[in-house]
């Protein structure tokens, strides 16, 4: 594992913690779908089933984490949703909610966790 993928994983922990910690159930984690990707984490929130895309900056860098979903990454999320939804007997009755969690890693100090419910 390289040092930009254990940065990623190292996220995605920090990401699962928020994540459990306001109340959500984890089902998986990097969940993979052939050449269509990966979900970093499947959660359930009360009734609804969370997809959520974790993406983990080094502060400084040019880019807020929050800034990463693109359209086309937003429309690769739905995909990745519809097909964990279709493998796993489709979808609860709260429906599919895609959230995204934004982790910096501050030169010094604590990470600051970020979590934007809804934002495909």
């Amino acid at each position: 594992m390289n040092a930009r993928d254990a940065m990623g994983r190292y996220g995605e922990s920090l990401a699962a913690r928020r994540l459990t910690e306001a109340g959500m159930t984890l089902l998986e984690r990097n969940w993979r779908c052939g050449r269509t990707g990966e979900i970093d984490i499947v959660a359930r929130d009360g009734d609804v089933l969370v997809v959520c895309e974790v993406k983990t900056r080094r502060g400084g860098s040019f880019e807020h984490p929050m800034a990463a979903v693109t359209p086309t990454k937003a429309r690769r999320l739905r995909t990745l949703a519809e097909h964990w939804v279709h493998t796993h007997g489709g979808a609860p009755p709260g429906g599919v909610r895609i959230d995204l969690v934004g982790v910096v890693l501050p030169p010094r100090g604590a990470p600051v966790v970020e979590h934007a419910r809804g934002v495909a």
